[in-house]
């Protein structure tokens, strides 16, 4: 993919103090966007590297590592997703998205870290309660679930995403395949009201230990209301999981490729118009409010996104490699890679290859740290270290 023309690090770097001064946003948030802003550049501090052929040199910046950055989301991506590679069984995969009325989103901006447990909570048990009853399956199943904050237009949007085996393993330790031949998980109508029962009794006795007030009349529209939860096309395999995983789970609210434009105190990115089919639009904000809705999106510190539950649990791992063994699958143990690898066979680009002469490597010829000599310096210590040609 082409470099974007356009940084989400540019725009917090111009209209940060107008933000601040306008909106005080929370101490975590300020965190997330100065590391954004300063990702790749010499405030996180860097290394220069000397290619063994041709003599070039390279200055390379240290990445942020924040996992709102759009920039450091690839290697860490590839690196989950190997992970999971390992835990596949042959049989069908659902994905079913649960999701929450939007007269919820005050308690999701005043309390995300509570709100948002709960809706793992509550997702998590309505599939354990159909899974469990032996009219729909009566097996434990298990579930890859990850948490989505936002709209394709920036607005408030929780929801989870779940990815489920179709199927179980039973008390005796069998694979018991779901009764729906492949089309459908459980009842969606059915999971709707459970699930919506489940959050809505969380919730009160949140609100209840907090003494919070749930107005009657919202309670009232709360039950009233459908909740939307929806079952997605089952998908064809394994190698389409894996295809899902890594578009979904690393995903932030939005890429830098998204951002059209800067200018004049305007944001302008697109977007999919999922009420039109899809159709890709472009909105154009005013880039303070553009970071506003960012910060929607900036998760709780330490706050967990993406869970594992019942058979795909940690706890549960030696259980699932019993059962693939059982279904006839032998997983050797792959070797953890290190960043520069995953780039290489994954991403394919070679960290190390010389962008000057194509054939000779770069190696580390010094590091330096945060606040360190201007770059012309630094460029001028990597020309006068030497280093031998490997042979």
């Amino acid at each position: 993919m082409s470099k974007p023309t356009y940084e989400l690090a540019a725009i917090i770097k111009d209209y940060r103090k107008t933000f601040e001064q306008k909106h005080v946003p929370l101490k975590h948030h300020m965190r997330v966007l100065n590391a954004i802003e300063h990702c790749r550049t010499a405030y996180f501090g860097g290394h220069v590297d000397k290619c063994n052929t041709c003599n070039h040199t390279r200055v390379s910046y240290n990445s942020c590592r924040n996992r709102h950055c759009p920039k450091c989301q690839s290697t860490n991506k590839e690196r989950w997703i190997q992970a999971r590679e390992q835990d596949l069984l042959p049989t069908t995969y659902f994905h079913v998205v649960f999701t929450i009325p939007h007269e919820l989103n005050v308690y999701c901006l005043n309390r995300p870290k509570d709100l948002y447990n709960i809706l793992f909570e509550a997702s998590k048990e309505t599939i354990e309660t159909f899974s469990g009853d032996v009219k729909h399956l009566g097996a434990q199943t298990g579930m890859i679930s990850v948490l989505h904050t936002w709209g394709q237009n920036l607005s408030l949007h929780p929801h989870v995403h779940m990815i489920i085996p179709g199927g179980g393993i039973t008390e005796t330790g069998h694979w018991k395949q779901a009764k729906s031949n492949g089309t459908f998980l459980f009842p969606i109508k059915a999971m709707s009201m459970v699930y919506k029962n489940k959050f809505m009794e969380k919730l009160k006795r949140f609100l209840e230990k907090e003494k919070i007030d749930l107005e009657v009349s919202l309670r009232r529209s709360l039950y009233n209301k459908n909740w939307v939860v929806y079952a997605k096309q089952p998908f064809l395999g394994p190698k389409q999981v894996i295809e899902y995983l890594g578009r979904y789970t690393h995903k932030i609210a939005i890429s830098n490729h998204r951002i059209k434009s800067i200018a004049q105190g305007k944001v302008t990115f697109s977007y999919k118009d999922y009420a039109h089919g899809g159709v890709k639009k472009m909105m154009v904000l005013d880039a303070v409010e553009f970071l506003r809705r960012f910060c929607m999106h900036i998760l709780p510190p330490q706050f967990v996104k993406m869970r594992h539950y019942g058979l795909l649990a940690s706890r549960n791992k030696q259980k699932l490699k019993m059962l693939q063994l059982k279904m006839g699958i032998v997983r050797a143990k792959k070797q953890k890679q290190d960043w520069k690898e995953i780039a290489k066979t994954k991403l394919n680009f070679d960290v190390d290859a010389c962008p000057c002469c194509k054939t000779g490597r770069m190696i580390c010829i010094m590091t330096f740290q945060a606040n360190a000599p201007p770059l012309e310096l630094i460029r001028r210590i990597g020309k006068q270290n030497k280093i031998k040609t490997k042979k």
